[in-house]
């Protein structure tokens, strides 16, 4: 007899006490899954409120087209950062060649006067 059948044991062939101990178990599993149906609907209950709270929808639809204005608009505000920064660096740049030549006109004309 295989794990199988002598787990299940054949239709005709098993004892009361078999049929018990299957039925206990078949029992605890049922237990088991609707406890964790009712802890997974309760979270979903919550994060459905909380995301109704924060974004004034818990659909899911609507939020994923919400994430992607975010998304675009994220990308928008980073775009525009780093073109400040790449200004704010060739701003920099520029300074720096500006000290540099007039510390250079400042070194020759020093030298020049020696």
């Amino acid at each position: 007899m295989n794990k199988r059948n002598k787990a299940n044991g054949d239709q005709n062939g098993q004892s009361i006490e078999q049929l018990t101990e299957r039925h206990l178990a078949l029992n605890t599993r049922k237990i088991q899954a609707e406890t964790q149906l009712e802890t997974a609907t309760e979270q979903l209950d919550k994060l459905k409120a909380e995301a109704r709270e924060k974004y004034g929808t818990d659909d899911v639809e609507e939020l994923s087209e919400l994430l992607e204005s975010m998304k675009a608009e994220n990308e928008q505000k980073r775009l525009e950062y780093q073109r400040s920064l790449d200004r704010i660096e060739s701003d920099l740049a520029e300074v720096e060649q500006k000290f540099a030549a007039a510390s250079q006109a400042i070194d020759e004309a020093g030298e020049a006067s020696t």
